[in-house]
């Protein structure tokens, strides 16, 4: 449901010495003699990769407020809000860029309300300046010339930290964005070792019960049906699930990527058969056992029975309400949903365990290619650079020579304020990278290895450990990166090789364009149908449904696009 329409400004009239700056490429040297707060001529300044615009320039965009910032960020920080915050000013005061949005949309950026509202926008072609959209959205714009090429504005605005950062995981992220040798928006990274999944459990359940953490899938199964029939809370009701999960199955938060990769399935991620062929993991065989395991699951009343009708949002308070033990997520579900299950019970308490396999041997932890947003900026934009200088400032604030990282990136009280900010691009490796320097700071006892982002966790620790009433709401934090952290299993995960990237980097392909979503909702609504008891059999109907309505031409297109980028067979170097 869209929000209230934020109010929306009207552009300033820019006088021409403006116009003419923006024309003005960088000068020689310009990236290393225009910095943060240095005082340049007005030229001169809009020129570097942290040039201010004087006078300063508005521009026009949208998003989406997602639960984190709306319940950990806006609700905390009353004085801050989506047009008037510590992001915004920054950008105001350092960069001369002021940020209007055109309208706002509650959930996270891949919700239908909010693709829905960019879909019309995109169709009205009533475009803001600066247009956020995902590969798909991307390419229409692309193919009916309603945006700028980017090529020349990057090479010239991007700092030498922010080009760094885009290219650490290869070159998959432009080639997501380039169009005819074109690069048509800033692509914002994303980590794919970021997006591991693990088991997070409830240890106080497991103790409370006698359990032990999971070594195999049997294990998982047994905790789960322990977990609804046992009575872990202790009302003497059976009222308590087994296992987290959402209408939309898949997700950083109770998702089943980390559950089905159990059994050897990797549903939405492109892979590599014996062949060298790619083959799409949602229709390979190995997905039935998986999905009649969840049947299983669902048929015990290990599953909430409503499943099928909510969102993340609503299983989290089933979490909350402390009705649930077990779910596969990212490292930061212990800041959402698990805090809050922490909060109305201190003595709840969640662990994030490995994924487990059905033998026992190390599971593949399935990623998928991590790039989905991009910046495009509407043709005939005045200023199509500002964007760039945006990306460059918030990595330079987070973690260049000027960081305020305490401040900007995640603040006690605030623990995702970053996300307030309009551009979030971050070093890929950034968080593993950092739990082996506190780990090194552990073992070693010293504090000199702490600076930056670095020192400010050690305090979110050190905080936690005092036990103040402050210290306790860090404690998803410590779940983080404290000794037992869900970060101590990436670093696990990664010296064991046992990260399983998607193969597919490319933009979408034209097949893709059209019936991908399409795709993408029947597979939704056979693997829901299923696991609320349908027939197994479903899913060969499914499979041969999936290959008819376009599956299997997309496979066709992603192969050879495949073919054409022989690089992409290699891998992308993760370890530190």
């Amino acid at each position: 449901m869209a929000m209230n329409k934020v109010r929306v400004r009207p552009i300033a009239a820019l006088g021409s010495a403006i116009v003419l700056m923006a024309g003005l490429s960088a000068c020689d040297g310009s990236e290393n003699n225009v910095g943060i707060g240095v005082n340049a001529s007005a030229t001169e300044a809009a020129a570097g990769p942290y040039g201010k615009y004087d006078p300063p320039i508005e521009i026009t965009t949208v998003r989406n407020l997602s639960d984190i910032v709306e319940n950990n960020v806006l609700s905390v920080l009353k004085d801050e809000n989506f047009e008037n915050n510590r992001w915004t000013r920054l950008y105001f005061d350092q960069l001369g860029i002021k940020i209007n949005y055109n309208w706002v949309v509650k959930g996270n950026d891949t919700s239908d309300p909010y693709l829905l509202k960019v879909n019309v926008m995109l169709a009205s072609g009533d475009l803001p300046d600066i247009i956020p959209v995902n590969a798909t959205q991307l390419k229409q714009l692309a193919d009916s010339g309603q945006i700028e090429d980017m090529t020349n504005l990057y090479e010239t605005y991007a700092s030498p930290q922010l080009k760094e950062i885009l290219s650490e995981e290869g070159q998959g992220p432009f080639d997501a964005a380039t169009f005819d040798g074109k690069l048509m928006a800033v692509p914002q990274t994303g980590s794919s070792i970021e997006q591991a999944q693990f088991v997070w459990i409830r240890t106080d359940w497991l103790d409370k019960l006698g359990l032990r953490p999971p070594k195999t899938m049997k294990d998982i199964l047994a905790i789960s049906k322990a977990f609804s029939e046992r009575d872990p809370d202790e009302n003497h009701k059976k009222d308590t699930f087994g296992l987290a999960i959402t209408k939309e199955l898949f997700g950083g938060s109770m998702g089943l990527e980390g559950f089905m990769a159990g059994y050897g399935a990797y549903p939405n991620i492109w892979l590599e058969d014996s062949a060298g062929k790619l083959a799409y993991g949602s229709v390979q065989p190995e997905m039935k056992k998986a999905l009649q395991a969840l049947q299983t699951m669902y048929k015990n009343g290990e599953l909430d029975e409503e499943f099928g009708v909510k969102e993340g949002t609503k299983v989290s308070e089933v979490i909350s309400d402390g009705k649930i033990g077990m779910e596969y997520g990212q490292q930061w579900n212990s800041i959402w949903p698990l805090q809050l299950n922490k909060n109305n019970d201190p003595n709840a308490q969640w662990r994030a365990f490995p994924i487990v396999s059905e033998s026992g041997d190390p599971a593949k932890v399935p990623l998928k290619f991590s790039t989905t947003k991009f910046f495009a900026v509407r043709s005939g934009a005045a200023h199509p650079e500002a964007i760039i200088k945006l990306f460059n400032m918030h990595v330079e604030k987070n973690w260049g020579e000027t960081q305020e990282n305490e401040y900007y990136y995640a603040p006690p009280d605030a623990e995702s304020v970053w996300q307030l900010s309009m551009v979030q691009p971050a070093p890929t490796k950034k968080n593993l990278e950092l739990f082996r320097t506190l780990d090194d700071v552990r073992r070693t006892g010293d504090k000199a290895m702490l600076t930056g982002e670095a020192k400010a966790i050690q305090q979110k620790l050190d905080a936690y450990a005092s036990g103040s009433k402050q210290g306790f709401a860090l404690w998803g934090w410590e779940r983080i990166y404290g000794p037992e952290g869900a970060e101590g299993i990436v670093d696990q995960y990664d010296k064991d090789d046992q990260f399983l990237f998607d193969k597919f980097e490319g933009a979408p392909t034209a097949t893709m364009v059209e019936r991908q979503t399409t795709l993408e909702k029947m597979q939704n609504e056979v693997f829901v149908k299923i696991i609320l008891g349908a027939p197994i059999e479903e899913f060969d109907k499914f499979v041969q449904d999936w290959d008819k309505l376009g599956g299997e031409q997309i496979t066709q297109e992603v192969n050879d696009y495949y073919a054409s980028h022989a690089s992409l067979k290699k891998q992308p170097l993760v370890k530190g």
